[in-house]
């Protein structure tokens, strides 16, 4: 796994933004070792600036490649995962998405104000 945060030493957010980010990349690596085992999984934190203060938007993108060669993937969940954090990030104002990846694998990105 690889992670690269992009966020000044100082940045905070409210803890209701705090956990939804990191609700975000335990389910997602969750996914990934299910759906893809063996995968290269990267975590990226990003910060925008708000209007109002030096940090705004916090963006946490999970992203893993497909199986390793070999590896049986766990069938299709009932996607209870991606829809808790769907409704966690929009009782915040904020949004999640997930898709598949030119490279074979899934992109989660959650943006949290």
């Amino acid at each position: 796994m690889n992670l690269a945060s992009r966020l000044p030493s100082d940045a905070r957010w409210s803890a209701a933004t705090e956990l939804a980010a990191y609700r975000t990349v335990q389910e997602s690596l969750t996914n990934a070792a299910k759906h893809a085992p063996g995968s290269r999984v990267t975590v990226t934190l990003t910060a925008t600036a708000g209007a109002d203060r030096p940090v705004g938007e916090l963006t946490v993108e999970v992203h893993n490649g497909p199986p390793a060669p070999g590896a049986t993937p766990t069938p299709g969940g009932a996607g209870h995962g991606l829809v808790g954090l769907r409704e966690r990030a929009a009782l915040l104002g904020g949004t999640v998405t997930a898709e598949r990846t030119d490279d074979g694998g899934h992109l989660v990105r959650a943006c949290l104000p």
